[in-house]
């Protein structure tokens, strides 16, 4: 199974913007991050996204690029403070052979820990805003595939 783990776009600061959509910066970030991952072939099954306005964008543009088939779903658990063990249950329940989450830091740093160190205290990745961290779960476990960051795409 693939996991690929997206951290939203930059977002307005909360004092410009209560419901802190995306930047036009993240906004530029996203495009050119969904239009390279259409180029190399990636397709997620699904994108699931946390219910936030970034991350709702985020994964609304994403979608247009990658053409999901079952589409961008909410899912509750992968909230900035939510404990990973709840988002686990949803990729480990999944018959999917590849899963996007869009989420937020800090939970997608500990969701990541989780699987790859079994310790989601221990961070592993360093997301940044608009990358993708891909997984790849394996009969040995989760595994670190690839990753990618806007700024090498600038």
């Amino acid at each position: 199974m693939d996991l690929y783990l997206v951290q939203h776009g930059k977002a307005k600061p909360k004092e410009e913007d209560p419901d802190r959509s995306l930047s036009e910066e993240g906004r530029l970030e996203v495009e050119r991050m969904a239009r390279y991952a259409a180029g190399i072939g990636l397709q997620p099954d699904l994108i699931y996204q946390s219910g936030k306005l970034r991350a709702q964008q985020t994964a609304v543009m994403l979608a247009q690029a990658l053409n999901p088939p079952e589409g961008v779903k909410p899912l509750d658990g992968i909230a900035p403070n939510d404990d990973p063990e709840k988002a686990l249950q949803s990729v480990d329940s999944t018959e999917h052979d590849s899963l996007m989450i869009v989420g937020h830091l800090p939970h997608l740093s500990r969701l990541a820990s989780l699987l790859i160190a079994g310790n989601p205290a221990v961070e592993v990745i360093a997301f940044r805003n608009g990358g993708i961290v891909a997984l790849r779960r394996d009969e040995e476990g989760w595994r670190l595939n690839w990753c990618l960051v806007p700024q090498v795409l600038s």
